[in-house]
């Protein structure tokens, strides 16, 4: 125990425990002689470490810090790890910015290279500015700079005071997380549940790497219809006269075009269907085809099918077995070779001023070539549309065609489709609507899921390709490395059978130089943390993991390619609850994000105000709830400060009074107090056992300040033996006094840790987190039958009194030299119980109860002592 400081306060706590629980080992994860039963295990969200943590990490962590105390103190053995999320573009991105550099594959490994920059955002250094360097080079800086973001977002978790095992930390590129992701993925490859196939890829010109379906978003942007005159053949002139008008925001592909696309049941086309027409400028007979998908009221309701324009175009493209006539390169430009369709020679001279280009330069290309052979019809429409981006991209993705590696994940298969829904209700979620978006998203896949990714620091793809006789991969006839091998580089690792010198040669082998998607290794988290394949006994104590807490906006990534993992390899949901915390939003109720620019860092704000404090504002918002948060007024944050100043405050006042005789309660006015306690500890305990957080914190600090502003002000003189009151009355206070800190403390504990464990080492031996949770009954045997609503009875006439002498503009410390209070019949025993509590507070010399055709207690006269001159 520690001693009671003259002036509690909340500064310096933070440091104070924290050394307290490192060195006593107060959260550490104790698996010896541990049944599955006895732990409580959560799978804990990897922050990306590309940078700093905002103020929503602070707000969504806190809520699963909550309930990991809530757990401990319940008796559990409580696993709750950090991982780091460090490989992918962000780390990548923030390398380039941070040390003015760009990964160059084809460059040498520099031994003591020095980057240019170290430090700063780099952002002033241009892309073509940045010094290119080897991958192992590239490599090497990612790993440095990720260390120390992870070793910064430490400390910052540490002082928000995250009861996390930090001997349970792992790192989706360490060694562990490599063997284990390259296991499950050559697994999968081994059920057929992983594949390779050449496709149109979804793809970011930029970073020059494929994008999956849950990595898209959609952002408004100006674009233009241009209508385009496709001139008939001898097939469709039999049907008709006149060109055929289409609309199109995307002239600049009008050489990749391969079919004309009409709904059904559009009856302006329908005698076009099965006859062909000539493309502009290129000169090129594509069909006239029919497509439930294509909208009668767009446009004008046809529409050119291009390899590939959008989404849409690769569906009519798949389902109508359409040739492939793709004209954009990686990197964003139109490719310098003519498709084999364009035959003459105006066709290739007119290409020919495409090659090269950019896509916008291609657009005002092909524009000024329609209008110079009168094939662009009519005015250019400005207009404003959704286009597809990558979630951390700059720039609209394209579609090109590429070979890449998938995850069957339902979207082609409706019994796997099938067994995905029903893990998702067999889940429960927190709050339950948001199992909808879940399932809304498992409904809506439109094919399996891309997890190769044309980036450097991620986990390679174990594979090696043989090479025929001309020195061609033979794709079909991958070669994987056995279990034991693993992890492996191909990019730089022999396949076994092979020497390192038959890289690259005919009859030799090639290695796989893509990586994992990050979400391919996220999505390994409970096998990751749990020592899956490398610590049996672990793993059996945490999976299927009691939790998994994590933001709604990652629910169709993260939470859905989890439980995909887990189906696939162990054929069951790996948690049985989800938590799924809300949004952070700006004072103008936008979404706060780093690519907005409008995010808060929580540092100067824990620092401003004590960690006590935060945790407050981020656990008075419920699971699934948005939380508004204005850094310039941040209210709820000033008001839990005050709460955890009048914790320490309480515990000290409570505190001083004399103990002796302690132990039995015999006054109806405390007995009423812990009674209306217990029935708080039942109702905060459901709560927290529903996940709701928010509502047992909102339970116990209303009763605390009732417990502070009218319990311990009407019992205090009662306490202090100053008053006429016997021992036993007197020892009744300090007993139900103590009992209540006791309590109170121990509910505030998974919400206000520094300021509850400081005060419960003023009477305690031990951390209060790792005490028992307080229990209905510790308090209603000591409080027998008791009156609950005499507390509240009582409280009223005193705020009867303390009105009646504001109206006099008197002090409250003003003498009473009477006081009449009338109440129904039926109280006015019940306040005369606790008349000589009310008396005391009161300063009143002479109190009178009498019964009177009033519903609540009601001052009728009051008396004030005249001052002495």
């Amino acid at each position: 125990m520690s001693e009671i400081p003259d002036k509690p306060h909340l500064e310096g706590l933070e440091s104070k425990w924290g050394a307290v629980w490192e060195r006593e080992g107060v959260y550490a994860f104790a698996r010896d002689g541990a049944e599955r039963g006895d732990v409580y295990s959560i799978d804990t969200p990897p922050p990306t470490a590309s940078g700093s943590l905002h103020v929503g990490h602070v707000f969504s962590y806190t809520h699963t810090d909550t309930v990991a105390r809530f757990q401990r103190m319940r008796g559990k053995r409580v696993f709750y790890p950090m991982g780091w999320d460090d490989n992918g573009l962000p780390t990548e991105r923030r390398v380039q910015n941070y040390y003015g550099v760009r990964c160059d594959p084809s460059l040498p490994y520099v031994e003591d290279f020095v980057p240019p920059h170290d430090g700063g955002d780099g952002k002033s250094v241009k892309a073509a500015d940045q010094q290119p360097i080897s991958r192992r080079n590239f490599i090497e800086l990612c790993e440095r700079l990720t260390v120390e973001d992870e070793r910064q977002f430490e400390d910052l978790w540490r002082t928000l005071g995250l009861s996390v095992d930090w001997a349970q930390t792992y790192r989706t590129i360490g060694p562990e997380s490599l063997r284990a992701s390259q296991l499950a993925f050559v697994r999968n490859v081994e059920r057929g549940e992983a594949y390779q196939a050449q496709a149109p890829t979804l793809w970011d010109v930029t970073f020059r790497t494929a994008v999956a379906q849950a990595e898209l978003e959609d952002r408004e942007q100006p674009g233009a219809y241009h209508q385009l005159a496709f001139h008939r053949t001898e097939s469709s002139a039999a049907v008709g006269e006149g060109d055929i008008l289409i609309d199109t925001t995307r002239p600049e592909l009008l050489a990749a075009c391969v079919a004309l696309v009409a709904h059904p049941d559009d009856e302006r086309y329908q005698q076009l269907f099965g006859t062909t027409v000539r493309t502009p400028v290129f000169d090129v007979e594509v069909p006239v085809l029919a497509h439930h998908l294509a909208q009668q009221d767009k446009g004008t309701g046809i529409a050119m099918i291009c390899t590939f324009g959008d989404v849409n175009d690769v569906v009519w493209w798949r389902e109508l077995q359409l040739p492939s006539r793709s004209i954009l390169g990686f990197d964003g430009r139109v490719v310098s070779e003519a498709p084999e369709a364009i035959t003459s020679e105006a066709g290739r001279e007119a290409y020919a001023q495409l090659a090269g280009k950019t896509v916008f330069s291609a657009k005002k290309a092909m524009v000024e070539l329609l209008q110079a052979s009168g094939e662009l019809i009519g005015d250019i429409r400005p207009i404003t549309h959704p286009v597809k981006f990558f979630e951390k991209g700059d720039k609209p993705l394209e579609i090109v065609s590429t070979r890449q590696w998938y995850i069957a994940n339902g979207a082609r298969d409706e019994d796997r489709r099938a067994r995905l829904l029903a893990h998702g209700r067999e889940l429960q979620w927190h709050p339950d609507f948001m199992r909808v978006r879940y399932e809304n998203w498992v409904e809506g896949l439109t094919g399996d899921w891309l997890v190769s990714r044309q980036r450097f620091f991620g986990v390679p793809i174990p594979v090696w390709y043989p090479l025929d006789a001309e020195g061609n991969p033979v794709f079909d006839s991958p070669i994987l490395p056995r279990e034991e091998q693993l992890p492996v580089d191909p990019s730089t690792d022999a396949p076994e059978g092979y020497s390192p010198e038959q890289r690259g040669v005919p009859g030799g082998f090639q290695g796989e130089v893509d990586v994992m998607d990050t979400w391919a290794t996220s999505s390994l988290t409970p096998q990751l943390a749990g020592g899956w394949e490398r610590d049996p006994e672990l793993f059996e104590l945490v999976y299927p993991y009691d939790l998994r807490p994590q933001g709604q906006d990652i629910i169709r990534t993260w939470l859905f390619s989890t439980l995909l993992r887990s189906e696939l390899e162990e054929g069951q949901l790996p948690w049985r609850h989800a938590g799924i915390s809300g949004w952070i939003l700006d004072p103008d109720r936008k979404k706060m994000s780093k690519s907005k620019g409008n995010v808060v860092t929580p540092a100067g704000m824990l620092a401003q105000h004590g960690s006590d404090a935060v945790r407050y504002w981020a656990a008075s918002a419920k699971l699934g709830t948005d939380a508004a948060f204005d850094p310039q007024n941040p209210t709820q944050i000033k008001i839990g400060r005050r709460l955890a100043i009048k914790l320490l405050n309480a515990a000290k006042f409570t505190l001083n009074f004399d103990a002796t005789g302690t132990g039995t309660v015999t006054e109806p006015l405390d007995r009423s107090m812990l009674t209306r306690l217990a029935r708080v500890v039942s109702e905060a305990t459901r709560a927290l056992e529903s996940y709701d957080h928010a509502r047992a914190l909102e339970l116990t600090e209303s009763f605390f300040w009732t417990f502070c502003d009218d319990y311990l002000e009407l019992v205090k003189e009662r306490a202090h033996g100053a008053t006429d009151a016997d021992d036993a009355s007197r020892a009744s206070a300090v007993t139900a006094l103590r009992a209540a800190l006791s309590v109170f403390i121990r509910l505030f504990a998974p919400y206000l840790p520094f300021a509850t464990e400081e005060t419960w080492s003023w009477f305690n031996e031990g951390s209060v987190h790792v005490a028992a949770w307080p229990e209905a009954s510790e308090l209603s045997d000591l409080a027998g039958d008791a009156d609950e609503g005499l507390l509240d009875l009582v409280g009223e006439a005193l705020i009867g009194i303390r009105g009646a002498k504001s109206e006099a503009k008197a002090s409250q410390r003003t003498p009473v030299t009477l006081a009449v209070v009338q109440a129904s019949a039926s109280d006015v025993e019940r306040l005369e119980s606790a008349g000589h509590d009310l008396a005391a507070v009161g300063r009143i010399a002479e109190l009178r109860i009498e019964s009177g055709d009033v519903t609540r207690p009601t001052v009728s006269e009051i008396a004030l002592e005249t001052p002495e001159a």
